[in-house]
């Protein structure tokens, strides 16, 4: 049901990124070679953790999850935009856009819990390393990613619900490339501000609570990090958070300089540029931070390439 009830209208038109032709064919052509290679990276990402025993560990489970969000997340938007760019019909339908809405949603908010169980993951294995394995157990594994996923799905209806008190009057143009919550409520009649507060309310709730646990996780991982006598040994210790700290500010500074400014601050071209960078870039960019900076990813990489490539030619032999 969601907006259907609410509306007379039964399609939205997505402004989309630039009216110009030729723009939109370099576009397309980048945003397609962008999107090939980030599923490229995250699916190989996942097969290589699947197939390396060595890669068994809890760490490396969660970014094989990490990974699959990544394709989910930007395949939600990238293969609309993508059809948009190469066709003159940027027609969506209710339906198709309450899903798309409220799929980036699901799968963003999933991936803030999963960001936060990583954190508390990382904070496990340098505070108490002795037993390391016995707390981060499969049984404590599966309830984390539990947790991510269903915070993602009851995030997702809550939002649902938002949407359904929703009007609209007339064909209206969403000015985005997406169906953005924010650019809907900015096309909405009536007084929109109860939307905002309460959209405000429900992003600082999701962002506040998955960043302050990994906030406290640091702040234990420092402290015992600068009891470590050795230089080397703080340098290890630091380098095994690199990766995901540098994940993290991308993900939350992006999506809380979205999400967490005050509605006079809103410019709709700053938000597409925004948009670009966290729904299409960082999906992109997760699996490269996590590859070119995990010497253990970049081995077995190694290693399955070289052990594909012995088979491609006892293939070509035969």
């Amino acid at each position: 049901m969601g907006l259907h009830n609410k509306t007379v209208v039964t399609e939205f038109i997505l402004v989309g990124l630039t009216e110009s032709a030729r723009l939109k064919y370099i576009l397309f052509a980048v945003f397609f070679f962008i999107y090939m290679l980030t599923l490229f990276q995250n699916v190989g990402l996942i097969v290589l953790i699947s197939v390396d025993r060595k890669l068994k560990t809890p760490m490396y489970s969660f970014l094989r999850h990490l990974s699959f969000l990544d394709i989910c997340y930007s395949s939600t938007v990238m293969i609309r935009l993508l059809k948009d760019l190469s066709s003159y019909n940027t027609s969506i339908s209710i339906a198709g856009c309450e899903l798309q809405m409220l799929s980036y949603i699901g799968f963003g908010v999933t991936e803030c819990f999963l960001l936060a169980a990583m954190s508390y993951d990382r904070y496990v294995a340098i505070c108490h390393p002795l037993t390391y394995l016995q707390i981060m157990s499969r049984q404590t594994i599966v309830i984390l990613l539990v947790f991510s996923y269903l915070g993602g799905l009851i995030n997702a209806i809550f939002l649902k619900y938002i949407s359904n008190i929703f009007f609209f009057h007339q064909r209206p143009y969403v000015h985005h490339f997406y169906c953005d919550v924010i650019a809907l409520i900015e096309i909405s009649c009536g007084d929109t501000t109860l939307n905002q507060m309460v959209l405000f309310s429900f992003v600082s709730f999701i962002e506040f609570s998955s960043l302050l646990v990994i906030l406290v996780s640091y702040l234990y991982i420092i402290v015992s990090v600068l009891r470590i006598r050795s230089s080397k040994g703080r340098k290890k210790a630091f380098s095994t958070c690199a990766s995901h700290l540098t994940v993290v500010t991308l993900f939350y500074g992006t999506v809380m300089f979205m999400y967490l400014r005050p509605s006079t601050a809103y410019s709709l071209e700053q938000d597409k540029v925004v948009s670009v960078f966290y729904t299409i870039i960082i999906p992109f960019l997760n699996p490269l931070i996590y590859s070119l900076r995990n010497r253990d990813v970049k081995t077995s990489a190694k290693k399955l390439g070289i052990s594909l490539l012995k088979k491609v030619r006892s293939l070509a032999v035969l």
